[in-house]
């Protein structure tokens, strides 16, 4: 699944076909209407005795497995069993997927890699998808882990990954207040521990193609066609980022940074829904998009998550107990600032507590590394500005906050680093 937002209708790259449900596309809180506020594509549960609201992940209607034979044929190959559609569910995102328990008592996850940007993008992904889990495999550490890959079809494109019972995401957690300075710090470590893999005997290969977004070229001029289908929110959007030639030099420089600095092994979809926790077990997940990139792409995409909810106030209190959609009127300038600076100061120390983790496992990266995270935490702002534009007939005002604080960390990254929470400390 890809997070990044650089509209991929005006890119080329495609974008996740909405599938049934109430969720929004990639389920992913924080996409934010002029109406509501969505919650982290969940359903919330009661227990029994009153207390404690848990959200959990939203399901969906799966595809009929009759019409996708793959699924069962390689399962059957895999020796696993065999899944029936009645039996299973499917989570949000842009690759067809089916959760459930074989006829042979094996919980599985599996998904089809989907081509809606190309046969050959596809390929890629799985190439990516088995190298990732192959070398997270072989580490064979307990402080880095991934699902199992059972098996997977080439031709086809299907993914049997072992299924993880009862997990949580990041996102889930962090809805609840679950997410702790612990875990902050263990998924920092995990990040490290992956960016220091030795790639060397990766099968397949893996590759170092640069990652697409952002891309310059649309900061430029958008293409006549991808321009007619944007929402008015994404025209407002796009009008604004088109009128900051400052926050166009902004991102180029990041981009040429980017191409200098070394490379390792990256995961470039790094957020919260990429983290499950699971019998105690920290799981690191989704390798489409692994390759040898920068560093800081991660580490900036991680401190994004937490600084976009710092500011849109989406950290799970005060919404009520039984409603998925909090209905809320518009927040003033000054209500959006002071609840930014109330949750940043919260924040900050998860934010911390990631990159002392990511330190533990990589205390030698490069000099500009947290300068280039803060920069790229920046982007993460706007790309997640995007993913609520492409939604809404307008641009919410806690948005165009989040693009405002996100501009100012690409501008003067070194002069942010110690805000978000990247300073080095001795």
């Amino acid at each position: 699944m890809v997070s990044h937002h650089m509209d991929t209708r005006l890119s080329g790259h495609a974008t996740p076909p909405v599938r049934r449900g109430t969720a929004p596309p990639h389920g992913r809180c924080g996409d934010v209407t002029p109406t509501c506020i969505i919650l982290p594509a969940t359903t919330t549960r009661r227990s029994s005795t009153g207390g404690q609201v848990q959200r959990t992940r939203a399901t969906f209607t799966p595809s009929d497995l009759e019409v996708v034979p793959a699924v069962n044929a390689l399962l059957g190959e895999l020796g696993v069993g065999r899944l029936r559609t009645e039996d299973v569910e499917s989570l949000f995102g842009r690759n067809e997927n089916w959760a459930g328990t074989t006829d042979a008592g094996v919980g599985v996850f599996v998904k089809r890699v989907s081509t809606d940007g190309g046969p050959q993008d596809a390929d890629r992904r799985v190439a990516r998808t088995r190298s990732f889990a192959a070398l997270v495999a072989g580490h064979a550490s307990p402080d880095l882990a991934t699902p199992e890959l059972i098996g997977h079809d080439r031709d086809s494109r299907v993914l049997v990954f072992r299924l993880l019972a009862d997990a949580r995401t990041f996102a889930e957690l962090a809805a609840d207040d679950g997410l702790d300075e612990d875990l902050a710090r263990r998924a920092g470590r995990a990040t490290g521990l992956l960016h220091g893999l030795d790639t060397t005997q990766a099968r397949p290969p893996l590759e170092g193609s640069p990652f697409p977004f952002p891309d310059l070229g649309l900061l430029r001029s958008l293409p006549l066609g991808g321009f007619m289908g944007l929402t008015f929110a994404e025209v407002t959007l796009w009008r604004i980022l088109h009128g900051d030639a400052q926050l166009i030099e902004a991102l180029a420089a990041l981009r040429a940074a980017e191409e200098k600095a070394p490379r390792v092994p990256t995961h470039c979809d790094l957020r919260f829904d990429q983290f499950l926790l699971a019998d105690g077990v920290l799981h690191l997940t989704d390798g489409e998009e692994f390759r040898r990139s920068d560093a800081a792409r991660d580490i900036g995409s991680m401190a994004g998550e937490w600084l976009y909810r710092a500011v849109t106030g989406l950290t799970g209190r005060d919404t009520r107990d039984d409603a998925d959609t909090l209905t809320v009127r518009e927040p003033t300038h000054a209500e959006i600032i002071a609840r930014g600076v109330a949750e940043m100061d919260r924040a900050r120390p998860l934010i911390s507590a990631f990159w002392s983790g990511y330190r533990s496992a990589r205390p030698d990266g490069d000099p500009e590394l947290a300068a280039r995270a803060t920069a790229f935490a920046g982007w993460h702002m706007i790309d997640r500005a995007m993913a609520t534009a492409a939604r809404g007939s307008r641009l919410p005002a806690v948005t165009r906050a989040a693009m405002g604080i996100g501009r100012t960390a690409l501008l003067a990254p070194r002069e942010f680093v110690g805000a978000l929470g990247l300073e080095e400390r001795r």
